[in-house]
């Protein structure tokens, strides 16, 4: 790179090339500046989106999870008349429809670090795969950028499963509660939890967790990089947002499918 620059330098600007020498490092510089905006606008970005998203769909993922622990708590009668809508009615009646958004602010403490960990650590991985030997030669290559984006995308949301898992932990089980109150909020979750259960106990269920986030993530980022890429090669003029946001739900249904099939 650097025998490159230097010759066009010569041809471009003659014998003031000379003079011009000594700051040629100016443009590594500015190479790394842009690369630690780039990190920062990557991890900001990941947070933000996860964040909003998270508190746009909370009422369905409250539902869920009182759906998942029903059995615990009802008759069997109760569970016959189950549905989305009676069910959502009853949290409504019983507890205010503040209640739908219960935990949610955990989700978003939660969502905030595991998105910006998810979406950094997933363009770190993808430039460690693309300079393996082998993979670097073939980076324009359909197949070799598929299993890029499917082994980094599944390594990325286990680093960022593991490294946010006590939140995530925390939120499940304060939307679990119902009109019995037993964790105040995070802090007091994270030290009740602590106490009772050991520092270990923040992280039961990890194991499983991380079985079904690997192949979440890694689907749904190798169906995004690839519908994407196949939509710009046909439709190049199309809004990017609704691009994204079309593949990006094609991507998270694909994701849910296929980890749901291999749990």
């Amino acid at each position: 790179m650097q025998t490159e620059t230097r010759v066009g330098v010569v041809v471009e600007g003659g014998p003031r090339a000379l003079n011009s020498q000594p700051k040629q490092h100016k443009p590594l510089q500015q190479q790394y500046q842009q690369s630690q905006i780039g990190t920062v606008s990557q991890l900001v970005a990941g947070g933000v989106a996860g964040a909003l998203s998270k508190t746009c769909t909370a009422p369905l993922a409250r539902l869920t999870i009182l759906f998942q622990v029903q059995g615990m708590h009802s008759d069997v009668a109760t569970l016959r008349k189950a549905s989305i809508w009676h069910e959502a009615s009853r949290v409504i009646r019983e507890e205010g429809v503040r209640a739908l958004w219960k935990g949610n602010l955990v989700t978003i403490a939660h969502r905030l670090p595991y998105s910006s960990v998810n979406f950094y650590a997933y363009e770190r991985y993808k430039q460690f795969l693309h300079m393996i030997p082998g993979l670097e030669i073939h980076r324009e290559s359909a197949g070799v950028n598929l299993f890029v984006h499917f082994v980094g995308g599944g390594l990325a949301g286990i680093t960022a499963a593991s490294a946010t898992y006590p939140l995530d932990l925390v939120r499940t089980r304060l939307a679990a509660q119902t009109n019995v109150i037993y964790y105040r909020g995070i802090w007091h979750a994270l030290q009740t939890i602590s106490r009772e259960e050991g520092v270990f106990g923040l992280y039961k269920g990890l194991g499983a967790t991380l079985l079904g986030v690997g192949p979440s993530i890694a689907i749904s980022f190798s169906v995004y990089e690839s519908l994407r890429s196949f939509w710009h090669s046909r439709r190049p003029h199309d809004s990017t947002v609704a691009v994204s946001l079309a593949c990006g739900s094609l991507s998270g249904i694909a994701s849910s499918t296929g980890s749901a099939e291999t749990c």
